[in-house]
C-alpha cells in the first residue's frame, strides 16, 4: 500500500521520480526501491514526505484515506473560497 500511495502521490503532484530524489535527498535508486515495494522508508524519510506532500503519515501507511490542505495563514474568506471550489468540485464528480 505504501509504495502504490508513494507514486500515486507522485503522479498526481506531476513529477518524476528525479524530482522526489531533489526534494528528499535521496537516490534514485532508493525512489525506485519504495515505489516496487523492495524497501520500505525510513521513519524519518516518511516524516519528510508527509511534508512534502502536505498528507498525513496515516495516509501514506493506507490507514486513512482522508487528505487534507495546508492553509493555515489564510484569511477566513479565502478559506471560505476554497470550501466552496473544493465543494463544487464534489458536486460535479457525482454528476459526472
Amino acid at each position: 500500500m505504501l509504495n502504490e500511495r508513494i507514486k500515486t502521490l507522485r503522479d498526481a503532484y506531476r513529477i518524476n521520480q528525479k524530482d522526489l530524489v531533489d526534494a528528499l535527498h535521496v537516490s534514485k535508486q532508493t525512489v525506485s526501491n519504495w515505489e516496487n515495494d523492495n524497501v520500505v522508508p525510513s521513519i524519518e524519510m516518511l516524516v519528510k514526505m508527509t511534508e512534502f506532500f502536505h498528507v498525513s503519515a496515516d495516509y501514506l501507511l493506507g490507514l486513512d484515506n482522508r487528505i487534507y490542505l495546508e492553509i493555515t495563514g489564510l484569511s477566513l474568506e479565502k478559506t471560505s473560497l476554497i470550501q466552496q471550489i473544493v465543494d463544487n468540485l464534489k458536486k460535479a464528480g457525482k454528476s459526472s
